[in-house]
């Protein structure tokens, strides 16, 4: 069966489907999309999506490409029409189409709105086999990191230095402090020296993450500490345990970093812990099965 796109308000096969070549996002990334992960077909955390979506579409100055309902229609459609009950959806709106010109249009254009589906394996089972690897790198990136723009070279540059060097992830830090940021593509958490769950406080310089943010509702609900403020790339080195969070990555344990064991190199009991939380969330809830 051939994969179905929505593009432009129409849904069409994906290999036919295409955007003018004066698309804004095309030539400025002038945009912004977001990643769903569909379980059971059900979409996970997507009011916490579809927030940050209005949210970063405001930053840069574009209106919704259509009313709420209507966009979850969309998604729904999309997933439909491709048969997709464990996936990951992706959306993005552009400011459209107009002649070069880096300043806005003068007269506004209809933003560009694509969605896609792809099939992906279920939820992970084996916290023990759901681990990876980690090098940290300087953070190149833009001052706004808060909003999800599709301009992202430098987590692209980014992610390339972490797979040629065997890892699966670049760990970002800011080289006038040596203070750790967030993940290429993911946010960051660390169990440091003291024990202390971490991860980084929210403000331009990071993304606010879905997953993260279903994560802490989820610690609070439980009664689980944790810490939201700066750490150091010392007090990484010196962590028990580390993990990433994200709509692709759920809860991932990073057991090496630079070539070096977390802590004892195995998954450690907090992540462990959260990795099942997150699943009972994904799956639904307190109340699932």
């Amino acid at each position: 069966m051939s994969k179905v796109a929505y593009v432009n308000g129409r849904y069409v096969a994906q290999r036919d489907a295409c955007v003018n070549i004066e698309d804004r996002g095309y030539q400025f990334g002038d945009g912004i999309y977001e990643v769903v992960h569909l379980h059971r077909g059900r979409f996970v955390d997507e009011g916490l999506h579809l927030d940050r979506l209005e949210r970063s579409l405001k930053e840069i100055r574009l209106p919704m490409p259509m009313p709420r309902a209507a966009l979850r229609a969309v998604l729904a459609e999309v997933a439909r029409r491709n048969r997709v009950t464990e996936g990951l959806l992706y959306m993005q709106v552009t400011r459209g189409v107009a002649r070069r010109d880096h300043a806005f249009p003068a007269k506004p254009v209809p933003p560009a709105l694509v969605v896609t589906v792809r099939r992906i394996p279920p939820y992970p089972v084996d916290v023990t086999k759901w681990t990876g690897t980690a090098i940290t790198a300087p953070d190149l990136r833009w001052a706004r990191c808060d909003i999800k723009t599709v301009n992202l070279l430098p987590n692209v540059l980014a992610r390339q230095a972490a797979r040629e060097a065997g890892a699966i992830e670049a760990i970002l830090f800011d080289e006038a402090t040596g203070m750790v940021r967030e993940g290429a593509a993911t946010s960051f958490w660390i169990v440091d020296a003291r024990g202390r769950l971490r991860t980084r406080q929210l403000d331009h310089a990071i993304l606010p993450g879905c997953t993260r943010a279903a994560l802490l509702a989820e610690l609070e609900a439980e009664g689980i500490a944790f810490e939201l403020g700066e750490y150091s790339l010392e007090e990484l080195r010196g962590a028990r345990e580390a993990f990433l969070t994200s709509a692709t990555s759920f809860v991932k344990p990073i057991v090496r970093i630079d070539g070096a064991p977390v802590g004892d190199g195995t998954v450690g009991p907090v992540a462990r812990r959260l990795f099942d939380l997150f699943a009972r969330h994904v799956h639904g809830g307190r109340n699932a099965a």
